[in-house]
């Protein structure tokens, strides 16, 4: 590079001994140009290819011949014009600053990449008069481009010790993430890092191990794929041959291409290709007809329209592959399609581009040809080229937030633009975040674009997914598979292996001298005329004969089996129970019996009894993940409440008689409004417990392999074995604090004194509760889960029959005693 820039510039001195700086190489003219206070440059391939000239070195150098317009490019530069505008016309960004611009064709060539690069620093002038013009400040301060990797990394490498800025759209290669390389490279597109592991993980979620490789023989290609290849060895995937390719090599390499993909056994290729490589591939694959593969590809050519058009041949359909994520830019596309400004310039490039637009010539009438000849005022409306297409919008929103970048970076200061770009972070009129990590990297996000052919050849880009790298690697991936069409308008995901699994009783032989995804598969004692012995896998056992697997046989409390069934009988007849009494309870709401016993919290309590019998369902059943999480927080909340209903019927009773002794006001203190507050806040703690349980580590469906050797036990894994105990403890608490307070009032001087039934009901409820804590540790499988529904049916209807069946009792066969005198004692008669 040194010797490069020696031959650009020659130092001489004048007559008067002055210094003087001359240029002795002519650089390219700008294609486009515009002068303002802030100058941005913006290197486009605005050719695709060039011939190059002979050099006898008897001359200064020629200069390329570009060939092969690329009307991509005039979009991408159309992009960073409408943003320029855009910028230049806001009283926010930038106010009283206009940016201006500087654009230059490479043709394709990595060698005048560097040299406009070059020219967009030092200018283009012949000749300075002081030896300080050689060291000026750089004309632009900022460079835009280039569309791909190689060319970008040769610019980076050559304006990176100048600390001046290059912003691609486009060039995906990882190696650019190097900051000691090139310190001053940032970009609006994810690293292929992230392209290549996503790929990897696609491959392995469809399940292909056997596949081909077919990459660009560029930084682009060689670096991504070398990635991919790394992490999908690692998931296991073998790649069978990977092949290099670039646009330029001649026809006999692209035949023996044809030929190691015809011979070989893997029927997935992924692909690490440019567009312009397909350009040349694809035809070739047409003639050769080369169908029925499953192709995998990268950003670069999975959404190109063009590409899709080329394909008449059907050779990429059903393809699949990432793309970035679809864009909106608003105004844009009209500003591209209204090129009319764009004739009033006479540069040739323009000409060049009207006539490959509009399919006319200039001067038509000295050229000789046969064509449509251009009046300048053509009209793009009804015109379909590759240019009118606005498929590639997302990568014109990388271009258009490339530029928002720098005008954000300037407008915080100007001095200083690159150590401001990479700390930026701002959002687009369209809500995009766009800011640069520490390696100048946009955050990684892509879409799984499938191809789905329509009528009339034409291709439909469908998205059947998402690539998110920010989310945690579980759940990076996301697949709608139903959606997918694959190779050949097949709906079944193609099978691409070297060989099928191996059937049971059979185990694995590898071939020698291949990849470990190929293999034999050999009958146990078939090795050497001796017996050899593999391990089932956990799902299975061996048969009587230890010849072959056997699935093993699940186990869970089922509602077929007679000891579900007597459970959900019992439970169900609770519940039938309850609404019973309930029922007497309503129709006799006013009789002073159930006026006496604090009518509202006994309907409340009957409630929650009947939640009580309903939740121990949740416990019967093939565990899922909703039944897991909901058997022990609606247990424990339906408990709870139920509690809480009967330490308020407590308190009240002790509240009664203390309201009877002289000098006491304790009605106030524990009236309707401040049970109702009890019930609710006692029930509201074993909530929130519930919640924090089920947001830190909530039960879930297991598999349990080490109960019994020969059959598999599917239960609930507790999550936070915390959680579940304070769930427990808190009914435990609640229910001791009951058994406490019913104690004390079991002797006040009542003739029907409710704290008596509720001593008792608490006495069996505790004891219960007491033994299943060691019964519940002991038992296998699920005869824990049983003894878990018979301690939540055992005390339910302890509840149940101590607390209401005395009052209904008295209610339906005694009803003489069903008045206020004979329920109140002497002592509480005023106090009712």
């Amino acid at each position: 590079m040194q010797g490069f820039l020696i031959r650009l510039l020659h130092l001489k001195y004048i007559s008067n001994g002055e210094p003087v700086c001359t240029q002795i190489v002519d650089l390219e003219d700008a294609q486009l140009i515009q002068n303002g206070d802030i100058m941005l440059g913006g290197i486009f391939s605005f050719h695709s290819s060039w011939k190059n000239n002979k050099d006898n070195y008897d001359k200064k150098s020629l200069q390329l011949q570009c060939t092969s317009l690329n009307l991509r490019d005039f979009q991408f530069a159309q992009a960073m014009l409408f943003a320029i505008e855009e910028i230049n016309n806001s009283t926010d960004l930038l106010p009283g600053i206009t940016l201006g611009y500087k654009m230059y064709d490479t043709c394709g060539s990595i060698a005048r990449s560097v040299s406009v690069a070059l020219a967009l620093l030092n200018g283009n002038e012949n000749e300075a008069s002081h030896l300080k013009a050689c060291t000026r400040p750089a004309q632009v301060q900022v460079i835009m481009g280039e569309t791909s990797s190689s060319p970008t990394a040769a610019i980076a490498t050559a304006i990176g010790p100048l600390h001046i800025p290059i912003i691609s759209h486009f060039a995906t290669c990882a190696c650019l993430s190097d900051k000691t390389k090139y310190p001053s490279f940032l970009r609006t597109i994810p690293s292929d890092y992230y392209q290549s592991r996503a790929l990897a993980q696609l491959v392995k979620y469809f399940g292909w191990t056997w596949i081909g490789a077919v990459r660009t023989n560029d930084d682009y290609g060689n670096n991504g794929m070398s990635t991919f290849i790394a992490i999908a060895q690692q998931l296991g995937i073998c790649v069978e041959y990977s092949i290099s390719f670039f646009r330029t090599d001649p026809s006999e390499k692209i035949r023996n291409i044809i030929e190691i993909i015809k011979t070989s056994t893997s029927k997935v290729i992924v692909t690490f290709l440019s567009n312009m490589d397909w350009d040349v591939l694809l035809h070739e694959f047409s003639i050769n007809n080369l169908t029925g593969y499953q192709w995998v590809g990268t950003e670069g050519w999975i959404s190109d329209s063009q590409i899709a058009a080329m394909d008449k041949n059907h050779i990429l359909d059903g393809a699949i592959g990432l793309s970035i994520p679809k864009a909106h830019v608003g105004g844009l596309r009209e500003f591209m399609l209204n090129v009319k400004p764009l004739n009033s310039s006479n540069s040739v490039l323009f000409r060049e581009f009207w006539e490959a637009l509009f399919s006319c010539k200039f001067n038509l009438s000295n050229s000789g040809e046969i064509h449509k000849e251009c009046t300048g005022d053509e009209d793009l409306t009804g015109v379909e080229n590759s240019f009118t297409d606005m498929s590639l919008m997302p990568i014109f929103n990388n271009v258009y937030k490339g530029v928002y970048a720098v005008a954000h970076a300037l407008h915080k200061i100007l001095n200083y633009p690159l150590k401001h770009l990479q700390r930026i972070h701002f959002k687009t009129k369209e809500g995009d975040h766009v800011y640069f990590n520490a390696n100048g990297d946009p955050p990684a996000k892509y879409e799984i674009i499938n191809w789905q052919p329509r009528e009339k050849g034409i291709v439909e880009f469908v998205s059947v997914g998402i690539y998110d790298a920010s989310l945690p690697e579980e759940k990076q991936l996301d697949v709608r598979n139903m959606s997918v069409i694959w190779a050949k308008n097949s709906l079944q995901v193609p099978v691409s292996l070297c060989n099928e699994k191996c059937p049971h009783g059979t185990r694995k032989v590898l071939q020698k001298g291949k990849p470990i995804c190929c293999y034999h598969c050999v009958r146990l004692g078939e090795l050497n005329n001796s017996i050899t012995c593999f391990k089932c896998f956990p799902e299975f056992w061996s048969n009587e004969g230890r010849d072959t697997c056997i699935k093993k046989e699940e186990l869970f409390l089922s509602y077929e089996e007679i000891m579900g069934t007597l459970l959900t009988t019992t439970s169900l007849f609770g519940t039938c129970i309850t609404a019973v009494i309930a029922t007497i309870f309503f129709r006799h709401r006013k009789s002073p019996l159930v006026r006496a016993n604090n009518s509202e919290l006994s309907f409340l309590l009957l409630l929650s009894l009947a939640l009580c019998f309903l939740c121990s369902l949740t416990f019967i059943g093939q565990p899922s993940q909703w039944s897991c999480m909901l058997r022990h927080t609606a247990f424990g909340i339906a408990f709870v409440l139920c509690i809480s209903c009967v330490l308020g019927k407590t308190i009240v009773v002790l509240m009664a008689f203390k309201a009877t002794m002289p000098g006491r006001n304790v009605k106030k203190w524990f009236g309707p409004t401040q049970q109702r507050v009890s019930v609710l806040g006692f029930t509201f703690i074993q909530i929130v417990i519930c919640i924090l349980w089920l947001t830190i580590a909530p039960p879930f469906p297991i598999k349990n392999f080490k109960e019994f050797k020969d059959k598999i036990v599917l239960e609930c894994d507790l999550g936070s074995t915390i959680g579940f105990w304070s769930v427990l403890g808190y009914i435990g608490l609640l229910a001791m604090l009951c058994f406490i307070f019913a104690f004390l009032a079991r002797k006040l001087p009542d003739n029907f004194n409710e704290a008596k039934l509720i001593t008792f009901s608490m006495l069996i409820f505790c004891s219960v509760w007491i033994t299943f804590i060691p019964a519940y540790v002991s038992s296998p499988g699920k005869f824990s889960v049983a003894v878990e529904i018979f301690a939540i049916l055992a005390s339910s209807f302890g509840l149940l029959i101590c607390i209401f069946i005395p009052k209904c009792y008295i209610i339906l066969l005694k009803p003489e005693k069903n008045t206020k005198k004979n329920i109140m004692g002497k002592g509480l008669q005023k106090s009712f």
